[in-house]
């Protein structure tokens, strides 16, 4: 029996027994399915992360404070208030490798103007931040050095706070006087739609002097962070020494001592963003290859199963000449058709999920011809693997004893 001739008569053993062959393919289903939507929404997540990562700045720098100890209780990252507008002013003059500096001082608020109101961030920062952040503008301009010299009460809205309080994103803002927790602030700016950059939707923030948000809502001179814009890429790492070795002269720490900050650049954050979701995609993808393992234990059951069943056929064949390897080839033919249906019925049904996943999740999903033709290869390998020893007991059977075999 040549290889077309047993693939054609393992085809019509399978659909001699539609039903079973269909459960059979079950567990490979699904398997192939959950592991090419899990890569794939890995994928997307670590694609979307970068994205942001990479949105939130040219060359950023973050530096952020340190943590508290209080009583023995370790407050955690980012929870002391060691920063402050003069280390700000003091990385401002530090040499080429730092271009534009912009600290931040943060807090939530109550918009409200007219009837309407919202709720929203107010993030208090200089000129630099346009800068830094590639800030631009809908319409009107910007916040100035003048306006954070002299402590004006102006502020450039995000498109969502202006519908909220509006109705419209488009609606005419500009020089109408809204209250930051009953503090009055002048319209000046509207920025333009970007959605989510970094981790804080830009749409859904205002931006304000930071001087102005230090001293009429926050009441502390301390700053949440400082954003530090390196003149080049290759510069970067120049930029956070001298920035290290300038806060340590600032805030007297001794030789030895730890950092009361802590100073990130978008290399770092990237590399472990993107570490943490290719450790969960493998992980998921690993769970989901269990059920790969259950569906090739389900096949070399039906394939025990179907060696029974068929056993006086097998003593016929051999009877009039078959021999053990075309039994062999047989059986296995029958169980890798059936992995590899399994596995791409299992891929179109992993791209499915994966895309409305992505709907779901509001983001792009990204799935890899690689990973397609891994999994698509591991069910057909399944297929081989767990088909063997089925096939290899069919081939062994004496042709005597299968023909007696009722």
């Amino acid at each position: 029996m040549n290889f077309l001739e047993s693939i054609r008569v393992s085809l019509r053993a399978l659909r001699a027994n539609k039903l079973r062959s269909s459960l059979t393919m079950l567990g490979i289903i699904i398997g192939v399915a959950a592991v090419i939507a899990m890569v794939g929404i890995g994928n997307g997540a670590t694609a979307s992360i970068t994205s942001q990562i990479q949105g939130m700045g040219s060359n950023l720098l973050t530096i952020s404070p340190g943590q508290s100890n209080s009583g023995g209780v370790n407050g955690g990252a980012g929870s002391s208030a060691s920063l402050t507008m003069t280390d700000a002013e003091k990385l401002q003059s530090l040499g080429p490798a730092v271009k534009v500096v912009a600290p931040i001082a943060s807090s939530n608020a109550q918009v409200v103007l007219g009837s309407g109101n919202t709720s929203t961030s107010i993030n208090g920062t200089t000129e630099g931040y346009e800068v830094i952040k590639n800030v631009t503008l809908a319409r009107g301009r910007f916040i100035t050095k003048a306006d954070v010299d002299s402590s004006a009460r102006v502020a450039v809205l995000g498109p969502t706070v202006v519908e909220n309080l509006m109705g419209d994103a488009n609606a005419a803002i500009v020089g109408k006087i809204i209250k930051i927790n009953n503090v009055p602030f002048q319209v000046i700016g509207v920025t333009t739609a970007t959605g989510s950059t970094g981790f804080q939707s830009s749409d859904d923030m205002i931006t304000a002097p930071i001087s102005t948000v230090q001293a009429r809502l926050i009441g502390k001179k301390t700053v949440r962070s400082i954003l530090v814009s390196a003149s080049s890429e290759a510069l970067m790492q120049t930029a956070q020494d001298e920035i290290t070795a300038a806060l340590r002269k600032t805030h007297k720490i001794l030789a030895g001592k730890t950092d009361d900050f802590r100073v990130q650049n978008q290399a770092d954050m990237l590399a472990t963003m993107t570490s943490v979701t290719q450790t969960l995609t493998m992980l998921l993808g690993g769970i989901a290859g269990i059920s790969l393992l259950v569906g090739g234990i389900g096949i070399m059951n039906i394939m025990l199963v179907s060696v029974t069943e068929r056993t006086r056929e097998i003593g016929i064949r051999k009877a009039i000449g078959a021999k053990g390897s075309d039994i062999l080839l047989q059986f296995l033919i029958e169980a890798v058709v059936l992995s590899a249906l399994g596995g791409g019925i299992g891929i179109a049904l992993g791209y499915g999920g994966s895309s409305l996943a992505g709907k779901a999740l509001t983001m792009n999903t990204s799935i890899s011809m690689a990973s397609v033709f891994m999994a698509f290869g591991f069910s057909a390998g399944i297929g081989i693997i767990f088909g063997v020893f089925p096939a290899r007991k069919a081939a062994a059977m004496d042709p005597i004893d299968a023909l007696r075999y009722e």
